[in-house]
Protein backbone atom coordinates (compact mmCIF):
# COMPACT_ATOMS: atom_id res chain seq x y z
CA UNK A 1 0.00 0.00 0.00
CA UNK A 2 1.23 3.69 -0.98
CA UNK A 3 -0.29 6.66 0.72
CA UNK A 4 0.41 10.14 1.55
CA UNK A 5 -0.87 12.76 3.55
CA UNK A 6 -2.51 15.71 2.01
CA UNK A 7 -1.69 19.35 2.75
CA UNK A 8 -3.33 22.46 1.97
CA UNK A 9 -7.50 20.65 2.41
CA UNK A 10 -10.60 21.73 4.20
CA UNK A 11 -14.04 19.68 4.97
CA UNK A 12 -16.68 21.05 4.21
CA UNK A 13 -20.01 19.67 6.31
CA UNK A 14 -23.10 19.73 4.68
CA UNK A 15 -25.84 18.54 6.46
CA UNK A 16 -29.94 19.37 7.10
CA UNK A 17 -33.14 18.40 5.94
CA UNK A 18 -32.51 19.92 2.60
CA UNK A 19 -28.95 19.27 2.02
CA UNK A 20 -29.43 16.82 -1.15
CA UNK A 21 -31.44 18.84 -2.63
CA UNK A 22 -29.98 22.48 -2.21
CA UNK A 23 -26.33 21.29 -3.24
CA UNK A 24 -28.12 18.86 -6.33
CA UNK A 25 -29.11 22.14 -7.40
CA UNK A 26 -25.92 24.43 -7.48
CA UNK A 27 -23.19 22.09 -8.12
CA UNK A 28 -22.29 20.12 -11.22
CA UNK A 29 -22.32 16.32 -10.19
CA UNK A 30 -25.09 14.78 -10.25
CA UNK A 31 -25.66 13.60 -6.15
CA UNK A 32 -28.32 10.85 -7.58
CA UNK A 33 -25.27 8.88 -8.82
CA UNK A 34 -22.88 9.34 -5.59
CA UNK A 35 -23.37 5.73 -3.32
CA UNK A 36 -22.51 5.51 -0.07
CA UNK A 37 -18.52 4.98 -0.05
CA UNK A 38 -18.02 6.80 -2.62
CA UNK A 39 -15.98 10.21 -3.45
CA UNK A 40 -16.56 12.08 -7.03
CA UNK A 41 -15.30 15.13 -8.39
CA UNK A 42 -17.57 18.59 -8.47
CA UNK A 43 -17.51 22.31 -8.95
CA UNK A 44 -19.69 25.17 -8.37
CA UNK A 45 -19.14 27.36 -11.51
CA UNK A 46 -19.75 31.01 -12.20
CA UNK A 47 -23.05 31.61 -14.09
CA UNK A 48 -20.33 32.07 -17.07
CA UNK A 49 -19.64 28.46 -16.76
CA UNK A 50 -16.24 28.54 -15.20
CA UNK A 51 -15.22 27.05 -12.08
CA UNK A 52 -15.06 29.10 -9.10
CA UNK A 53 -14.54 26.29 -6.19
CA UNK A 54 -13.70 22.52 -7.32
CA UNK A 55 -14.07 19.60 -4.40
CA UNK A 56 -14.66 16.20 -3.83
CA UNK A 57 -17.97 15.31 -2.76
CA UNK A 58 -19.10 12.21 -0.27
CA UNK A 59 -21.75 11.02 1.86
CA UNK A 60 -21.55 11.23 5.33
CA UNK A 61 -24.73 9.76 8.54
CA UNK A 62 -25.42 13.72 8.69
CA UNK A 63 -25.38 14.38 5.22
CA UNK A 64 -23.04 15.32 2.48
CA UNK A 65 -18.95 16.51 2.68
CA UNK A 66 -17.03 18.31 0.71
CA UNK A 67 -13.32 18.08 0.41
CA UNK A 68 -11.47 21.34 -1.23
CA UNK A 69 -8.71 23.49 -1.06
CA UNK A 70 -7.96 25.18 2.23
CA UNK A 71 -7.54 28.62 0.77
CA UNK A 72 -10.88 28.57 -0.82
CA UNK A 73 -12.87 26.66 2.31
CA UNK A 74 -14.01 29.83 3.88
CA UNK A 75 -15.46 31.55 0.52
CA UNK A 76 -16.92 28.37 -0.59
CA UNK A 77 -19.16 28.33 2.69
CA UNK A 78 -19.68 31.88 2.67
CA UNK A 79 -20.72 31.63 -1.07
CA UNK A 80 -23.30 28.47 -0.59
CA UNK A 81 -24.96 30.29 2.66
CA UNK A 82 -25.96 33.12 0.07
CA UNK A 83 -27.60 30.29 -1.61
CA UNK A 84 -29.20 28.92 1.43
CA UNK A 85 -32.26 31.39 1.75
CA UNK A 86 -34.84 29.47 3.99
CA UNK A 87 -33.56 26.16 3.24
CA UNK A 88 -33.04 23.59 5.75
CA UNK A 89 -29.43 23.27 5.72
CA UNK A 90 -25.77 23.81 8.02
CA UNK A 91 -22.92 24.23 6.13
CA UNK A 92 -20.02 23.74 8.61
CA UNK A 93 -16.09 23.73 8.04
CA UNK A 94 -14.32 20.86 10.40
CA UNK A 95 -11.34 21.94 12.57
CA UNK A 96 -8.26 21.29 10.86
CA UNK A 97 -7.61 17.50 10.88
CA UNK A 98 -5.28 14.93 8.68
CA UNK A 99 -6.41 13.87 5.19
CA UNK A 100 -4.80 10.50 4.04
CA UNK A 101 -5.00 9.14 0.62
CA UNK A 102 -3.65 5.14 -0.23
CA UNK A 103 -3.79 3.19 -2.99
CA UNK A 104 -2.60 0.02 -4.63
CA UNK A 105 1.20 0.05 -5.21
CA UNK A 106 3.01 -3.33 -7.10
CA UNK A 107 2.07 -5.26 -3.81
CA UNK A 108 -1.14 -4.91 -4.21
CA UNK A 109 -2.25 -4.15 -0.15
CA UNK A 110 -4.14 -0.96 0.68
CA UNK A 111 -7.08 0.01 2.91
CA UNK A 112 -9.93 -1.81 1.62
CA UNK A 113 -12.34 -1.03 4.06
CA UNK A 114 -11.25 2.56 5.14
CA UNK A 115 -12.26 5.98 3.62
CA UNK A 116 -14.07 6.92 0.67
CA UNK A 117 -13.20 5.35 -2.53
CA UNK A 118 -12.03 8.00 -4.90
CA UNK A 119 -13.72 7.55 -8.37
CA UNK A 120 -11.63 9.99 -10.26
CA UNK A 121 -9.11 6.54 -10.33
CA UNK A 122 -10.01 3.21 -11.50
CA UNK A 123 -11.64 1.48 -9.52
CA UNK A 124 -8.65 -1.61 -9.61
CA UNK A 125 -6.33 1.26 -7.71
CA UNK A 126 -8.47 1.51 -5.15
CA UNK A 127 -8.01 4.64 -4.07
CA UNK A 128 -9.22 5.55 -0.78
CA UNK A 129 -9.08 8.90 1.28
CA UNK A 130 -9.66 8.91 5.12
CA UNK A 131 -10.75 12.09 7.31
CA UNK A 132 -9.11 11.84 10.41
CA UNK A 133 -7.33 9.61 12.31
CA UNK A 134 -3.13 9.02 11.88
CA UNK A 135 -1.45 10.40 9.85
CA UNK A 136 0.03 8.12 6.88
CA UNK A 137 3.30 5.95 7.89
CA UNK A 138 5.13 6.88 4.76
CA UNK A 139 3.74 10.59 3.69
CA UNK A 140 5.53 11.84 0.43
CA UNK A 141 3.03 13.77 -1.47
CA UNK A 142 5.36 13.53 -4.67
CA UNK A 143 3.76 9.95 -4.98
CA UNK A 144 0.10 11.00 -4.83
CA UNK A 145 0.98 14.01 -7.28
CA UNK A 146 2.92 10.99 -10.01
CA UNK A 147 -0.44 8.80 -9.34
CA UNK A 148 -2.77 12.03 -10.22
CA UNK A 149 0.23 12.22 -13.66
CA UNK A 150 -0.21 8.95 -14.92
CA UNK A 151 -4.19 9.07 -15.10
CA UNK A 152 -4.64 12.50 -15.77
CA UNK A 153 -6.62 13.85 -12.97
CA UNK A 154 -6.31 17.24 -12.72
CA UNK A 155 -6.22 19.68 -9.20
CA UNK A 156 -6.28 23.38 -8.67
CA UNK A 157 -3.76 25.25 -8.32
CA UNK A 158 -1.64 23.16 -9.40
CA UNK A 159 -2.90 22.52 -12.86
CA UNK A 160 -5.22 25.54 -13.63
CA UNK A 161 -6.63 28.71 -11.54
CA UNK A 162 -10.10 28.98 -10.29
CA UNK A 163 -11.99 31.18 -12.44
CA UNK A 164 -10.34 30.46 -15.33
CA UNK A 165 -11.26 26.73 -16.26
CA UNK A 166 -14.52 25.35 -17.62
CA UNK A 167 -15.20 22.12 -16.43
CA UNK A 168 -14.40 20.58 -19.81
CA UNK A 169 -10.91 22.20 -19.55
CA UNK A 170 -10.00 19.96 -16.76
CA UNK A 171 -11.71 16.87 -17.88
CA UNK A 172 -14.18 17.28 -15.76
CA UNK A 173 -16.17 15.30 -18.34
CA UNK A 174 -14.33 12.58 -18.26
CA UNK A 175 -14.55 11.33 -14.63
CA UNK A 176 -18.18 11.76 -13.22
CA UNK A 177 -17.64 15.27 -12.50
CA UNK A 178 -20.14 17.09 -14.05
CA UNK A 179 -23.90 16.10 -15.48
CA UNK A 180 -26.03 16.69 -18.71
CA UNK A 181 -28.47 14.81 -17.43
CA UNK A 182 -29.78 15.98 -13.75
CA UNK A 183 -30.85 19.42 -15.12
CA UNK A 184 -29.90 22.66 -14.02
CA UNK A 185 -27.35 23.80 -11.85
CA UNK A 186 -24.96 27.35 -12.03
CA UNK A 187 -23.34 27.75 -14.97
CA UNK A 188 -25.17 24.68 -16.63
CA UNK A 189 -26.65 26.19 -20.02
CA UNK A 190 -23.24 27.38 -20.87
CA UNK A 191 -21.42 23.82 -20.06
CA UNK A 192 -23.94 21.82 -21.75
CA UNK A 193 -23.62 23.83 -25.14
CA UNK A 194 -20.06 23.32 -24.92
CA UNK A 195 -20.95 19.30 -24.66
CA UNK A 196 -23.72 19.58 -27.43
CA UNK A 197 -21.74 21.40 -29.56
CA UNK A 198 -18.24 20.14 -29.29
CA UNK A 199 -16.06 22.93 -28.96
CA UNK A 200 -14.16 22.37 -26.12
CA UNK A 201 -10.21 22.59 -27.14
CA UNK A 202 -8.36 23.27 -23.89
CA UNK A 203 -8.07 19.89 -22.17
CA UNK A 204 -5.63 18.73 -19.42
CA UNK A 205 -3.39 16.19 -21.33
CA UNK A 206 -0.23 13.98 -19.93
CA UNK A 207 3.16 15.31 -20.95
CA UNK A 208 6.02 13.22 -20.58
CA UNK A 209 9.60 14.73 -21.39
CA UNK A 210 12.90 13.73 -23.05
CA UNK A 211 14.36 15.69 -19.48
CA UNK A 212 13.34 16.95 -16.67
CA UNK A 213 10.18 19.07 -16.70
CA UNK A 214 10.67 23.11 -16.06
CA UNK A 215 8.63 24.17 -13.37
CA UNK A 216 4.28 24.41 -13.25
CA UNK A 217 3.27 27.40 -15.15
CA UNK A 218 6.27 27.23 -18.14
CA UNK A 219 4.97 27.73 -21.45
CA UNK A 220 4.24 25.21 -23.80
CA UNK A 221 5.08 25.89 -27.57
CA UNK A 222 5.51 24.66 -31.09
CA UNK A 223 7.24 26.72 -33.84
CA UNK A 224 6.82 29.83 -31.30
CA UNK A 225 3.29 29.03 -31.14
CA UNK A 226 2.00 29.07 -27.42
CA UNK A 227 -0.16 25.77 -27.23
CA UNK A 228 -0.63 26.23 -23.15
CA UNK A 229 1.26 25.17 -19.86
CA UNK A 230 2.43 22.99 -17.74
CA UNK A 231 0.63 21.98 -14.39
CA UNK A 232 1.82 19.64 -11.55
CA UNK A 233 5.61 18.32 -12.89
CA UNK A 234 7.11 15.30 -11.08
CA UNK A 235 10.67 14.34 -12.68
CA UNK A 236 10.38 14.04 -16.37
CA UNK A 237 6.45 13.74 -16.25
CA UNK A 238 3.71 16.29 -15.82
CA UNK A 239 0.15 17.19 -16.82
CA UNK A 240 -0.52 20.11 -18.85
CA UNK A 241 -3.67 22.46 -20.15
CA UNK A 242 -3.33 23.09 -24.05
CA UNK A 243 -5.22 23.53 -26.92
CA UNK A 244 -5.40 20.91 -28.16
CA UNK A 245 -6.51 21.67 -31.77
CA UNK A 246 -2.76 23.26 -31.73
CA UNK A 247 -1.24 19.91 -30.40
CA UNK A 248 -2.79 18.04 -33.25
CA UNK A 249 -1.69 20.40 -35.48
CA UNK A 250 1.96 20.35 -34.47
CA UNK A 251 1.62 16.88 -34.02
CA UNK A 252 0.65 16.29 -37.44
CA UNK A 253 3.57 18.70 -39.00
CA UNK A 254 6.29 17.09 -36.84
CA UNK A 255 6.57 20.05 -35.21
CA UNK A 256 9.07 19.67 -31.66
CA UNK A 257 6.65 20.58 -28.56
CA UNK A 258 8.85 22.68 -26.28
CA UNK A 259 8.81 23.29 -22.41
CA UNK A 260 12.11 25.02 -21.65
CA UNK A 261 14.77 22.57 -22.91
CA UNK A 262 12.20 19.67 -22.69
CA UNK A 263 10.86 17.86 -25.48
CA UNK A 264 7.65 17.07 -24.94
CA UNK A 265 5.28 14.32 -25.77
CA UNK A 266 1.62 15.06 -25.29
CA UNK A 267 -0.64 12.14 -24.37
CA UNK A 268 -4.53 11.71 -23.78
CA UNK A 269 -4.82 10.15 -20.19
CA UNK A 270 -5.56 6.14 -20.81
CA UNK A 271 -9.18 6.72 -18.50
CA UNK A 272 -10.46 9.55 -20.99
CA UNK A 273 -12.86 9.61 -23.85
CA UNK A 274 -12.11 12.58 -25.78
CA UNK A 275 -10.36 12.30 -28.89
CA UNK A 276 -7.79 15.09 -30.78
CA UNK A 277 -9.75 16.80 -33.42
CA UNK A 278 -9.43 15.77 -36.92
CA UNK A 279 -9.38 19.27 -38.27
CA UNK A 280 -9.12 22.60 -36.68
CA UNK A 281 -10.98 26.02 -37.53
CA UNK A 282 -8.39 28.56 -37.01
CA UNK A 283 -6.18 29.42 -34.45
Amino acid sequence: MASANLSGRAVLDISGDDAEKFLQNLITTDLDTLNEGDLKPGALLSPQGKILFEFLVSRSPQGLVLDTLQTSASDLQKRLTLYKLRAKVEITQRPESVIRVSWHDESGASDTDSGVQDRRFPAALNVRRQYGGETAPTADESQWMALRIVHGVAEAPFDYALGDAFPHDVNLDQISGVSFKKGCFIGQEVVSRMQHRGTARRRILIASGNAALPEPGTVISANGRELGTLGSVVGNAGLALVRIDRVKDAMDAGTPILSGDAVLTLAIAPEHRFTFPVTTEGA
